[in-house]
């Protein structure tokens, strides 16, 4: 089903499903965008293969048919990365709401603890996931406003946790030729990561 037809069926409404519901819809969109990154990782690795055969290749008709064949690879891993960003807007969506949800539910409901989704708000919603141009963190940001979580709750909730802020500063390492192989890269990560644990602590 179309995410924003399930988002707004008239059966259901999104503010009336339960933590399940919103999980399993999160199930799905998980699946679907991790089918998408295989298949990302896949065609990258069939152009990559392209261009070595090409480079050892001197015939120009037998180039030229290798430089179409990348550019059709090129073209559907484009679209692949469009829909990508989709799914993964769309999932940050129900996972939102999801814990706000599982938060409402600790918090025994008292009121307003539950953002309530209007109208308006899908239609905004809806626009930026279909726009190209807003990265999932700009998204996630301007979902947090709509959904007008607390300071408290962004704290907990909205950013990405301190181990995964380090290990996007592990990549950037990796990119720059500071870390050599993933193996080092896991080790730093972990190491890193206890560091934060122990200041925290201490």
């Amino acid at each position: 089903m179309n995410f924003f037809t399930w988002l707004t069926t008239k059966r259901k409404s999104l503010g009336t499903m339960d933590v399940a519901e919103l999980r399993a819809q999160e199930m799905l969109l998980q699946n679907e965008r991790d089918r998408m990154q295989a298949r990302i990782s896949k065609l990258a690795a069939e152009k990559a293969r392209i261009v070595e055969r090409g480079a050892k290749e001197k015939t120009p008709e037998l180039r030229r048919t290798y430089a179409q064949q990348f550019d059709l690879l090129h073209t559907e891993q484009m679209m692949l990365a469009r829909h990508l960003n989709i799914r993964s807007k769309e999932l940050l969506t129900v996972s939102r709401l999801r814990m706000l949800r599982e938060s409402a539910r600790r918090a025994r409901m008292r009121p307003g603890t539950l953002a309530t989704i209007r109208e308006h708000d899908l239609a905004v919603i809806e626009k930026l996931i279909e726009d190209d141009a807003v990265s999932t963190e700009v998204y996630q940001q301007r979902l947090d406003e709509i959904l007008q979580l607390g300071v408290e709750a962004d704290k907990e909730a909205a950013g990405i946790s301190p181990a995964a802020q380090e290990l996007l500063k592990i990549w950037n390492d990796m990119d720059a030729g500071l870390i050599k192989d993933t193996r080092e890269a896991c080790d730093e990560a972990e190491r890193r990561v206890r560091e934060r644990k122990q200041a925290a602590e201490g």
